[in-house]
């Protein structure tokens, strides 16, 4: 078992990644949970999975499991679905020492966290991500949020969990595309700043997505290792070193807005297309070299994953497009800070990026 150490001041915990380990979740889960009850919120898709497994386990360590099964899809990241959540919480009694447990994918996680950060002004959570991208990225780091109709994750709190449980078994009952959508996020952080790191997924990534599960346990841990040194450094996204892991995001959330946050376009979909956007609009601003931006761009299509912005069939213009990240979170003071690189492994925070230049960038891509 890989144990990675999450070294957040006030409120340090562990990610544990092994093969079978929802299959263990009691015996992990039964320091965490001072009642011999625990409240799992899941969908639809993973109860069905994994329900009887972890439901199982929790029984044999004598914890009974209440369970709030939501539609699965990112539709449930809303208002409404966080009033039903905080009010199955509160209708088992939760209290604020307890753990309540997410099991799913980054919906559930996000959604279960941001409803823990409120009950009882904060009850303690356990991740239990039962996805790729939700394994190497969403489960670490404490950000918790829902959608609304302005755009992606604009509510929500920085509310860290107890403990992470993450199971490379859980990807076999994944369909690939989801699979694919989650691995933008691993190759995400060999462009931020390990280019070992993203030669591995140039050499490796295609095995990785077929079920090598000495692939995908590298994977996970290394991702999750570089998550936890920079949030270590930058909880709650103040030094702007945080930024950094949303390489991609900027373009990509402006995608998920025009395109619904729909099944249209999956979260990780967005975060390939926009940081292939982002490597070709470094190249176009002279910042990273024209090979090294084409060497994201053809990895990104060898894996499946979406490469090319016309290839959507959007119908909308540069514009539009970038009016949709108007509403984005790290706005400060009107201007949009953008990640962009300097080449493989070298993503930097840009603070002077003319939206009009993008909207431009973007008009050109949407025609190439």
């Amino acid at each position: 078992m890989a144990v990675i150490p999450v070294a957040i001041a006030g409120a340090p915990y562990e990610v544990r990644i092994e093969a079978g380990i929802l299959a263990q979740a009691g015996r992990h889960c039964r320091p965490f949970v001072r009642k011999n009850r625990v409240a799992v919120v899941t969908d639809e898709h993973v109860a069905a999975k994994w329900r009887a497994t972890v439901e199982a386990s929790l029984a044999g360590e004598g914890i009974v499991s209440q369970w709030l099964v939501l539609p699965a899809g990112e539709a449930t990241k809303s208002w409404a679905h966080l009033a039903q959540t905080v009010d199955f919480l509160l209708g088992q009694e939760v209290e604020r020492k307890d753990n309540v447990i997410a099991l799913g994918g980054g919906v559930i996680g996000d959604l279960t966290g941001f409803a823990a950060s409120m009950v009882k002004r904060g009850c303690g959570f356990i991740q239990m991500p039962t996805t790729l991208l939700a394994q190497v990225d969403s489960s670490v780091g404490g950000k918790t949020a829902i959608n609304t109709p302005m755009g992606k994750n604009l509510v929500g709190a920085f509310h860290q969990p107890s403990l992470v449980l993450a199971d490379p078994l859980a990807l076999d009952t994944l369909p690939l595309r989801d699979t694919r959508a989650g691995y933008a996020e691993v190759v995400k952080y060999g462009l931020i700043d390990d280019a070992e790191f993203f030669e591995w997924c140039e050499a490796n990534g295609e095995k990785l997505l077929a079920g090598d599960a000495q692939a995908r346990e590298h994977a996970i841990a290394r991702s999750v290792a570089a998550k936890a040194r920079i949030v270590a450094q930058d909880e709650k996204e103040t030094t702007g070193v945080r930024a950094l892991l949303n390489l991609g995001h900027t373009f990509g959330h402006a995608l998920e807005a025009e395109t619904g946050f729909s099944d249209r376009l999956l979260h990780g979909e967005g975060v390939a297309l926009g940081m292939v956007l982002a490597a070709r609009f470094s190249a176009r601003q002279g910042l990273m070299q024209g090979q090294d931006a084409e060497r994201v761009v053809r990895h990104i299509g060898a894996v499946g994953l979406p490469a090319s912005l016309r290839a959507l069939g959007l119908d909308c213009d540069g514009r539009r497009l970038a009016d949709h990240m108007l509403h984005d979170k790290k706005m400060d003071a009107g201007t949009l800070p953008f990640l962009l690189m300097r080449g493989i492994g070298q993503t930097f925070l840009a603070k002077d990026v003319d939206l009009g230049e993008v909207a431009a960038f973007l008009d050109d891509e949407l025609a190439a």
